[in-house]
């Protein structure tokens, strides 16, 4: 989940990009039911619809997310 404008969301996206990861991007202003979720949380990582990371986003806790047999 991101925003427009949201500096914290573009870190966490070069962070997951570094990763070597291409995540789908959802835009929280762009969707009701995404902006009243997440509005004050973003960014917002998730991964099997399971929040694993928000606001500032930590490649250690990701790395754990995102190995294989979480």
């Amino acid at each position: 989940m991101t925003r427009r404008g949201c500096h914290l969301c573009d870190q966490a996206l070069d962070l997951l990009r570094d990763m070597g990861r291409e995540p789908e991007l959802a835009d929280v202003d762009a969707d009701e039911e995404y902006y009243r979720l997440y509005d004050w949380r973003v960014p917002v990582v998730l991964v099997d619809g399971v929040v694993v990371a928000e606001g500032k986003v930590d490649r250690k806790r990701l790395e754990r997310a995102l190995s294989p047999g979480r």
